[in-house]
Parts: structure tokens; C-alpha cells; sequence
């Protein structure tokens, strides 16, 4: 009797693969909305800002143009972190779309992580170094306007918004690059 109970295990058991428990790297956070239906133009406007992870890519342009899209919405009983969090993969493609995959399933909870995890990959320190010394070295062009100088070192500062000089600083290495 005993024999009849206990099943019969194959090695075809131990080398079926397992499903997995979870698809995406993100995890949902509890909503107070029983659904959250985004409109397709919302997913288009998305798909229109696509960031594939190459060098060239301004990862905090892309960044900041995802954040101005996603707070066009509003739903009663859900977070902007959480629309956020839901939106964010429709936002990437090729290489991009892979590195988010690789993380363990469910284990970014927060959009700050993403955020953070996503910088440190894409906006790395060598871009940051980039970024600084061409704040640093500013000067302006031979028939460049003030108003054009001011604007081109402002976006220089927006391009490196990692760059940790304060306004003083800031101020000096402008007037120091005007000519005379």
C-alpha cells in the first residue's frame, strides 16, 4: 500500500525546466485602483522617446522628457511612482530592454532604484568627467552673443547635472570663458 502512495520520480522530472515565477526585473506596487487602463496614445507618446543604451544617447534628456510624459496622467488611487515603474520598460528597446531584464525578477521595488541603477549604468563616471571638464573649460566663441554663451553654458550644465559645482563657482567659470 504503502508503494502505491509514493510516486515514481523520472529523470525527465529533474530536467524539466521551470516556469518562471516572474517576467519583469520591476515590481508593482500596491495601487488603490482595481484598474489601471493607460491610453495607447500615452504608450505611444512612450515608444516616441525610445532609449536604446548607446554611448550617444543623453540618458537625462531621455530621462526627463519620460518623467514629462508620464505626469501628463493622473489616476485616482495610483502614484506617480507607480505609473512610473509600469511605463518605464515600454520606454527602452535593444540593449537597454536587455540590461533591465537582467536583473533578478521583482527585485527593483522603488523608483528611485530604477533611477539610480539605470544612472550608474548609462551616465557613468567617465561621462560625468566629460561633462565637467567641458563646464570647466567654457569660453566664448569669437562673434557668440553674451545671451548665446549664457545659453550654451547653461546647456552645459543641464547635460551634467552630476557636476557638483555650486552658483558661485558656476558664475566665475562663466565670466571667466567671456571674452573680453
Amino acid at each position: 500500500m504503502a508503494d502505491e502512495h509514493q510516486q515514481r520520480v523520472t529523470l525527465e522530472d529533474y530536467s524539466s525546466s521551470l516556469v518562471p515565477q516572474f517576467f519583469t526585473s520591476i515590481a508593482h506596487p500596491e495601487v488603490q485602483a482595481h484598474n489601471i487602463n493607460y491610453p495607447n496614445s500615452l504608450i505611444h507618446l512612450i515608444q516616441g522617446n525610445l532609449f536604446q543604451g548607446l554611448p550617444n544617447e543623453d540618458t537625462y534628456a531621455y530621462s526627463a522628457t519620460f518623467i514629462e510624459i508620464c505626469n501628463t496622467i493622473k489616476i485616482a488611487g495610483v502614484l506617480n511612482e507607480a505609473i512610473r515603474l509600469s511605463l518605464f520598460l515600454f520606454s527602452l528597446t535593444g540593449e537597454a530592454k536587455r540590461w533591465l531584464h537582467s536583473f533578478k525578477g521583482n527585485s527593483l521595488k522603488t523608483w528611485e532604484e530604477v533611477v539610480e541603477k539605470f544612472l550608474k549604468k548609462y551616465f557613468t563616471e567617465s561621462k560625468t568627467a566629460e561633462g565637467k571638464a567641458a563646464i570647466y573649460s567654457f569660453h566664448q566663441f569669437p562673434g557668440e552673443s553674451l545671451s548665446e554663451a549664457f545659453e550654451r553654458f547653461r546647456g552645459l550644465l543641464r547635460k551634467t547635472p552630476t557636476h557638483g559645482f555650486s552658483e558661485p563657482i558656476q558664475l566665475n567659470m562663466f565670466i571667466d570663458g567671456l571674452r573680453p
